[in-house]
């Protein structure tokens, strides 16, 4: 028998700990994607069948969203409903999962779509190569409901069905998964005379599933009732340095009015987060802050007037400024501050905007002087990466 040592002892724990967030990731993403597979195949009976779904006509997503919202439902708007309903029709096979109390609830709602449901199924296999097809159970369990909504919208369905298999064989992320179709994996391996040199090509470095990133998705987080800030991953440094940072454009006064931290906006279908959201009171302004990992570059530029592009469309209200973003990014020993406007003309930002906003001087100073206490607290930390 091997030696039970202390290290045996930190391993094991460190490990059993690793394979329950494991398990519990899984657990809350298959509810999750079930939950969601429930409420499309509910809609599409009531759609088929309600007894007064005449009543509603074509505003029946929208009366359905706003119910479900007032009762305190999250991820329920139109979009989102309609997303849940062709994710029913995609993936009929999933109902085959349904047990226990959710089955019986399902089958005394939907006895319509209970054979709609295998209408769709038998469908699927009418196709030209039926054998081809992932099992429920394998889709379910291996793939979370974010990996789900980009692959459903795909056509032909063997497209579908090859970015499945390639996620589940890879681990995907669902970054990765965005990544990989973009780069148009599934038709260059259609041209490819080696595709086995290609899938290891396409495989290279890419981003794989962790259960932290499963737990950050937004739809689990939603799903959970958490808040960005408690799943939102940041380092050590960074989160103190952001804690630093509010602290210290508060105390500079002239106006600064703390309103959000990773302030989660969604810009087409994809989440973003920024790191301080504060209203200016003088200015009559949002001022929104980003801090960058690496060094500026004219993307963190441009990422920041999108971020100020959405604010001005959907957060600015009547009397209110154009917002104003501050984007930061610490070097190995200094750090770097520039301020991007949309929609605001230089000479304005210039005679307005510059009097009343830290200085960049000022703020590099400041982001310089504090890496450098964080440094001296963490040393170790901080050792490897001068």
């Amino acid at each position: 028998m091997e030696e039970f040592s202390f290290d045996s002892l930190i391993g094991s724990i460190r490990d059993v700990d690793s394979q329950f967030v494991s398990s519990a990731a899984k657990a809350v993403n298959v509810s999750l994607t079930m939950r969601n597979w429930c409420v499309g195949a509910y809609i599409a009976e009531f759609e088929l069948c309600g007894a007064d779904r005449a009543v509603y006509g074509e505003r029946l997503f929208e009366r359905i969203a706003a119910a479900l919202r007032e009762a305190g439902l999250r991820r329920c708007d139109v979009r989102e409903l309609k997303r849940y309903v062709l994710f029913y029709k995609v993936y009929p096979q999933i109902g085959d999962l349904l047990s226990g109390s959710v089955r019986e609830q399902y089958l005394l709602i939907c006895p319509e779509g209970e054979k709609q449901r295998h209408a769709l199924i038998e469908g699927i296999w009418e196709t030209p190569s039926p054998k081809f097809k992932t099992p429920a159970e394998k889709l379910v369990s291996s793939l979370s409901y974010s990996h789900i909504c980009e692959i459903m919208q795909l056509e032909p369905p063997v497209k579908r069905l090859f970015y499945e298999t390639e996620c589940i064989r890879g681990c995907w992320s669902v970054r990765e998964l965005k990544r990989q179709i973009d780069s148009m994996y599934f038709e260059r391996s259609g041209v490819s005379k080696d595709k086995a040199a290609l899938s290891v090509l396409a495989n290279s470095g890419a981003e794989m599933v962790r259960p932290s990133l499963a737990i950050r998705d937004p739809y689990v987080f939603e799903f959970l009732g958490l808040k960005p800030c408690e799943v939102m991953e940041e380092s050590a440094f960074e989160s103190a340095l952001l804690d630093k940072l509010e602290a210290f454009l508060l105390e500079l006064g002239h106006g600064f009015c703390f309103e959000a931290r990773q302030k989660r906006i969604l810009i087409g279908d994809e989440y973003f987060f920024v790191d301080l959201v504060f209203y200016h009171r003088v200015l009559k302004c949002h001022v929104l802050v980003d801090l960058k990992r690496e060094r500026l570059s004219y993307a963190h530029a441009g990422q920041m007037n999108m971020y100020l592009n959405w604010f001005a469309a959907n957060v600015k209200t009547e009397g209110d400024n154009p917002p104003v973003g501050l984007v930061l990014c610490p070097g190995k020993d200094d750090g770097i501050a520039e301020y991007a406007t949309a929609g605001l003309s230089h000479e304005v930002f210039v005679s307005k905007y510059e009097v009343v906003l830290p200085k960049v001087e000022d703020v590099e100073e400041f982001l310089a002087g504090e890496m450098q206490v964080l440094r001296e607290m963490e040393p170790e930390y901080w050792r490897g990466r001068r």
